[in-house]
């Protein structure tokens, strides 16, 4: 199948190289440009989005945020300048659930099908090919592009119509945000009380309080890796359309609104590319006192 994939960072570098390995024919672009390593497995490298979608009969976009997404589909060179009837856009990038059903009706307009599909499970899940997929629209085009799902993914849910699958991603990262900052609290509070932060994380994976997060950040805070993983402006980003997406429902996330306040105060002080569970360094300054380490 000839596929175009836009966005060969963290997360879609790995994801078009699992397309790669089963067989599919793939059209890339990426403002970086297109790793050596994709182009020996026989990408093809493009010099826009709209080449890529000329080419391609099925469209993935993997970019930042919203802006990024609109001007991948909608810009100069973008994708809707060379779709044809018939076509497929992919969106996996987590962006706005309101503009994602604007773009979709624009997508369609063009007599071409649309799905919101991002993601969950970081760095560690695209190169597995393990990635939670949350999708939005219809049922005949999530069929379609399911098999292709399935190369990238374990978890593969169709939630509803366009839109759906954003509004389900935010939901995720308000509880892996409010995961975080629990496990960062509970760390931070077991090691100001004399207790080796490891041995607690340790105790506390056997019994009800045990999590991914506990599990995979919790030794991050510990080992002091910081390194992204998912980027804490990323999840600031998405932590915003949660809250703007509450203020415009009339609903109240208080704990959200205070992770997104921490990340706020990370990015104050130099974090934003931190990986998401460097939120308990907010903590830590707060604190002053540090779980582990110097």
């Amino acid at each position: 199948m000839k596929l175009g994939f836009i966005g060969l960072g963290i997360m879609g570098k790995p994801m078009v190289g699992h397309l790669l390995a089963a067989g599919h024919e793939l059209f890339v672009h990426s403002r970086s440009g297109t790793p050596e390593e994709l182009t020996a497995q026989g990408a093809k490298a493009c010099a826009s989005p709209a080449e890529v979608a000329q080419h391609a009969d099925i469209i993935f976009t993997m970019v930042p945020d919203t802006p990024h997404v609109q001007d991948v589909l909608f810009g100069e060179q973008g994708v809707a300048k060379a779709l044809s009837a018939g076509k497929t856009v992919v969106d996996m990038s987590s962006i706005s659930p309101i503009a994602t059903k604007t773009f979709a009706a624009q997508i369609n307009a063009l007599g071409c099908d649309y799905l919101d599909a991002p993601v969950s499970g970081g760095e560690v899940g695209a190169k597995a090919a393990s990635l939670t997929i949350m999708v939005g629209g219809s049922e005949a085009t999530f069929n379609k592009v399911q098999p292709l799902f399935a190369l990238m993914g374990k978890n593969i849910t169709l939630i509803g119509d366009n839109g759906s699958g954003q509004t389900c991603k935010v939901a995720n990262q308000i509880i892996v945000a409010l995961n975080i900052e629990a496990v960062g609290e509970a760390l931070l509070f077991a090691s100001k009380a004399g207790a080796d932060p490891a041995k607690v994380r340790q105790a506390l994976m056997g019994g009800l309080a045990t999590s991914r997060i506990l599990e995979l950040h919790g030794e991050r805070m510990i080992k002091r890796t910081f390194n992204p993983g998912f980027r804490i402006e990323l999840h600031q980003k998405d932590l915003n359309l949660a809250l703007e997406g509450a203020k415009a429902m009339g609903l109240s996330l208080p704990n959200t609104a205070n992770a997104q306040q921490l990340m706020n105060s990370c990015i104050a002080h130099g974090g934003a590319a931190w990986d998401h569970s460097g939120l308990v360094r907010a903590l830590e300054i707060a604190a002053n006192f540090q779980i582990a380490g110097n």
